[in-house]
């Protein structure tokens, strides 16, 4: 027999290697191998394909065993995974358990995971905002965190880029603290979110009511059909996973047209140890994976590599790969690495009633809702907190049914739908100030099941977030009232931080590599073939949901990294 050396280190060498596959990992796996570039894509969960691995997609209530509830002894064994809204009996198979990758909370963080092909796109809320240049100018003009080393002029056309492909549905606003993107139709605001629309306006110039901008597909476009995408059925079932592809996630969109271009190499079940530093060549060469089904240890090789694991597992990663050059993780000269993570606080809602337009409802489903661009501390400061915070806003009628007859009328009172009054509610996402004191860490003794150092995570709310949470509640209660709403309530739910999945930093952007990692192409200031454009990246966090924001940084990265790669720089 011929002796084959299968696993020999050229069949291991790819240009490109891409660590995780989720919206960011997706992204740079699509943009390397449409420039030509022989790419691994390596994601440590389970393969899931697009369709053939959505189990409960088109699912009746009645099938499930309880209606979609999780039992009770689940959720009891699974207090971190359970705590999100989306984990039910037809998505938990797309989440982790609490005991298959257990961490250190050295303060409660409820960190959700998806360990699967396309990550968390699967479960994502799908709220897509451009940044503004008042977002990028925030640590500079209010002093914290460092100076960001990009504007908005530089990323608007990666917005644009990203926009056309994925498909965002949206309105031309017109606000300046919310650039216009590359929209597909929008949905629409029911009569009451309007009449709040029109209210507000009247009321106040800078605040303003307008339609989330999400990653449906309205209006499909050719783009779309070229994916094998068709337009949202609006059966906002989104969680288990979209057989129309009406919602971007990496396993409708990105990923199966980087595997068209014959370039892409995925390899599921891929555990990332670390990565592979040269002392002779200072760069990195590749990296060490643990397969996750046999353990067993492997190395991949490659010119450039990007780090899209999700924040904190990039995070993670990076600390674990140490070398004599680089003794507390990869480009770790400053040891801020793992420091300055921020968040989401979706803490705070105010709920109300109101008695007005009792001759009109709502039909169908609409898989997105109102929302209000940040208007707290924008032009100058104006409160005892640091920058501000974004709000969701929707109406619903209230619906009953008549339950109280016996036999054919309470056959009767079942079929016959009947309405109350109206409901609104709102809830806030501020922004919270990175801190050197928020950071996550390596533990020192503790393994997990593939030798890997357990992550210790320290993140916490402070006194800034309790002031922006008051504020919230005051001015939605003030917005409400002026309003004619009724039966007012706010409500500090005290969520644990993670909770909101918007962790972000650790492996800041920034124009000095005395006080950051990444440049403003996304690359480590101290390891150039090394790049980072998943949440991990961020500088601060803004009010806006930051997964088109990761998009575009992306895919203007790739461009960058595959010209320096063309011109023999990397």
């Amino acid at each position: 027999m011929a002796n084959f050396n299968i696993d020999s280190k050229k069949d291991r060498t790819y240009d490109a290697i891409v660590i995780g596959s989720g919206i960011s990992g997706g992204w740079s796996a699509k943009e390397l191998t449409e420039k030509g570039m022989k790419t691994l894509l390596l994601e440590r969960g389970r393969n899931v394909e697009h369709i053939k691995d959505y189990p409960t997609t088109n699912m009746m209530p009645w099938e499930f065993a309880h209606r979609e509830r999780m039992p009770k002894e689940v959720v009891d064994a699974n207090p971190i995974a359970s705590s999100c809204y989306n984990f039910k009996e037809s998505s938990a198979h797309f989440f982790v358990k609490d005991d298959e990758h257990p961490y250190i909370q050295e303060k409660p963080f409820q960190w959700i995971r998806g360990y699967q092909v396309g990550g968390k796109s699967l479960l994502w809320a799908r709220q897509t905002q451009r940044w503004s240049q008042f977002d990028f100018d925030g640590p500079a003009r209010d002093q914290f965190a460092v100076e960001w080393p990009i504007s908005y002029k530089e990323l608007a056309p990666w917005y644009t880029h990203v926009e056309r492909f994925a498909g965002i549905t949206g309105n031309k606003d017109g606000l300046d603290t919310l650039p216009d993107g590359d929209f597909l139709k929008p949905h629409d605001l029911n009569c009451v979110e309007k009449y709040f629309k029109q209210q507000v306006a009247r009321q106040y110039k800078d605040r303003h009511i307008i339609i989330g901008r999400a990653a449906h597909i309205t209006d499909a476009k050719q783009i779309h059909f070229d994916q094998g995408r068709a337009a949202c059925q609006h059966r906002t079932m989104c969680e288990r996973g979209c057989p129309f592809g009406g919602y971007f996630s990496s396993n409708a969109s990105t990923i199966p047209w980087a595997l068209k271009t014959g370039n892409l190499t995925l390899r599921p079940d891929s555990v990332v140890h670390s990565l592979i530093y040269d002392e002779k060549l200072g760069k990195a060469v590749g990296v060490r994976v643990v397969d996750s089904l046999t353990k067993e240890m492997m190395e991949f090789y490659a010119r450039i590599i990007f780090v899209n694991a999700s924040a904190l597992n990039t995070n993670l990663i990076l600390l674990n790969s140490i070398s004599t050059r680089f003794p507390n993780g990869l480009g770790n000269d400053n040891g801020l690495m793992g420091k300055y993570v921020a968040f989401h606080n979706y803490r705070a809602t105010v709920s109300a009633d109101y008695d007005g337009f009792l001759d009109s409802t709502t039909d169908g489903r609409r898989p997105n809702s109102g929302y209000i661009p940040r208007f707290r501390n924008v032009y100058k400061q104006e409160t005892d907190f640091l920058r501000g915070y974004a709000a969701g806003f929707g109406a619903n009628r209230v619906s009953y049914n008549d339950r109280s007859d016996m036999g054919e009328d309470l056959k009767a009172g079942l079929m016959e739908t009947k309405y109350g009054g109206w409901h609104v509610g709102s809830h806030m996402m501020g922004e919270t100030i990175p801190k050197e004191s928020n950071f996550v860490a390596l533990d020192g003794a503790e393994k997990d099941a593939y030798g890997m150092p357990k992550l210790r995570i320290h993140v916490a709310y402070d006194d800034n977030d309790e002031k922006m949470v008051k504020d919230y509640m005051e001015q939605m209660t003030e917005m409400y009232t002026q309003a004619g709403f009724t039966n007012i309530r706010t409500h500090d739910s005290h969520r644990i931080p993670g909770n909101d999945i918007h962790e972000m930093g650790g492996v800041r952007m920034g124009k000095d590599p005395k006080t950051s990692l990444l440049n403003k192409w996304n690359q480590l200031h101290n390891v150039k073939n090394v790049f980072v454009t998943d949440g991990a990246a961020m500088t601060s966090t803004s009010t806006q949901n930051p997964s088109l924001t990761y998009m575009a940084f992306s895919a203007r990265s790739v461009d960058y990294a595959v010209k320096q790669m063309k011109a023999k720089n990397l």
